[in-house]
């Protein structure tokens, strides 16, 4: 069954984060912004008189950074009934099963229940919509958490019946309070290990703002101490050991990806490599597709390098088919190699201007007619209609460029491609000035 109701305290076997969840809002460590007297997630802990004023939230906020535990604090602050749900297992039956019992026990015994429903955004617009019955209603309480967006990951119908709230990552000073708080308590480690400064601010660096991480790294670190049985002490040395590596706060599907995505983006059109690189290394080790990445390479050399190199394109292109035919990690190499390419390229973005604004007038009706000698005229009866009369072949002319007229009598001073002055596109802006002197002449 998906619903889970309020439980006692974790055993004594469970992972040291589930052991040192706080029990009431008080022992909340970060996001004070959120938890200042009169607040609503201070209102909802308070309320224990039917859950009249409690008002339903969205907790937002990246892995680790007290989602579930502001929603366990709330259940055990709090005398409401407290039912959890995971978005992973629980379906449409789940949620109407709560909702029933829900609005039985308000109007039969007077007693509110809060729902706690873990990665609403892994909900689909149906199983969301089952929600709304009981949010707006007030059967529920819903306290509901996401990694994701909820402006896209939340059906609209629910985000306007709640209030969002927005946690940050910890502070380095906080997740140093939350470690030093489970060297000590007897829920925690209980002093049964020593933590060099240095290895707590190596704990805190991995941890990169994730509370959850930081004290699966201390219990990690304080197991193999113990099994070194030496002096039981927790070193640098132990830490970097038993973490390995500081995985990488990155949702494929959430904001992480986007904002990665966009700044490798931004760093190559802003010409600085070493920043590229970074977002690059970045993508690559959360596990990003790497032909996602080919896709954006090839996309931004055409976009924003364009004709001031186009030898930024075909790189990109090399280094697409290169991650598909060898695929990484080696892949890493070429993908490098187009991104300081395009990064150090000279940039203009004449050529999608040049294209959008042509899309633009075609959208607003601004097309006209082909002229008559463009026309095609290899069928039956088209030269009888004039189709190719008057039409100059420009490889007769000495200059191979002729005086003719190429676009519609509607648009003929329109001008798309306005050559930049950087790179390659300085010689095609002369050369285009000469051909349109011959051409369009005054």
């Amino acid at each position: 069954m998906s619903i889970v109701e309020t439980q006692g305290m974790p055993a004594a076997t469970a992972p040291l984060a589930v052991r040192m969840r706080p029990r009431s809002l008080d022992e909340v460590v970060g996001q004070q912004h959120l938890l200042h007297p009169g607040s609503p997630l201070q209102v909802l802990a308070a309320d224990t008189e039917g859950g009249g004023g409690a008002v339903s939230v969205i907790l937002w906020g990246p892995p680790g950074t007290g989602k579930t535990t502001l929603a366990q604090a709330i259940a055990h602050s709090s005398g409401r009934r407290f039912v959890e749900l995971s978005a992973i297992t629980a379906g449409v039956k789940d949620v109407r099963t709560v909702m029933e019992r829900a609005l039985n026990d308000r109007d039969l015994y007077g007693i509110a229940t809060v729902l706690f429903l873990d990665e609403i955004h892994r909900f689909t617009k149906a199983q969301q919509d089952a929600l709304l019955p009981g949010v707006e209603n007030g059967w529920v309480t819903l306290v509901a958490a996401t990694t994701e967006n909820p402006s896209f990951s939340v059906i609209s119908p629910l985000l306007s019946r709640s209030l969002l709230l927005t946690l940050e990552p910890l502070q380095d000073d906080e997740l140093a309070d939350l470690l030093k708080r489970a060297i000590a308590d007897p829920r925690g480690l209980d002093g049964a290990v020593e933590v060099e400064p240095d290895a707590l601010d190596a704990l805190i660096q991995l941890a990169s703002g994730d509370a959850r991480r930081a004290l699966t790294g201390l219990e990690a670190a304080a197991s193999s101490a113990v099994a070194l049985g030496e002096s039981q002490r927790v070193t640098p040395e132990i830490v970097a050991t038993a973490v390995n590596r500081a995985l990488l706060r990155y949702d494929r599907n959430g904001d992480q990806h986007y904002d990665v995505t966009s700044a490798f983006i931004k760093s190559m059109r802003g010409s600085d490599p070493d920043a590229a690189i970074h977002y690059l290394a970045r993508m690559i080790e959360a596990g990003e597709d790497p032909r996602f990445i080919a896709r954006r390479l090839m996309v931004h050399a055409a976009e924003d390098v364009g004709m001031a190199d186009p030898q930024a394109l075909v790189i990109a292109v090399a280094a697409a088919e290169a991650t598909q035919l060898i695929g990484l990690p080696e892949a890493r190499i070429p993908l490098a190699e187009a991104t300081i390419y395009i990064a150090t390229a000279p940039k203009s973005n004449a050529v999608i201007s040049a294209i959008d604004a042509a899309i633009s007038d075609v959208k607003a009706g601004r097309f006209g007619q082909v002229p008559l000698h463009l026309r095609d005229a290899h069928y039956p009866g088209a030269k009888r209609m004039g189709h190719g009369k008057g039409y100059v072949y420009p490889h007769s002319d000495p200059r191979g460029v002729s005086k003719q007229q190429y676009l519609p009598d509607e648009l003929i001073d329109r001008v798309y491609y306005a050559p930049t002055t950087h790179g390659n596109e300085r010689g095609v802006a002369e050369r285009l000035e000469k051909i349109r002197r011959i051409t369009r002449p005054e």
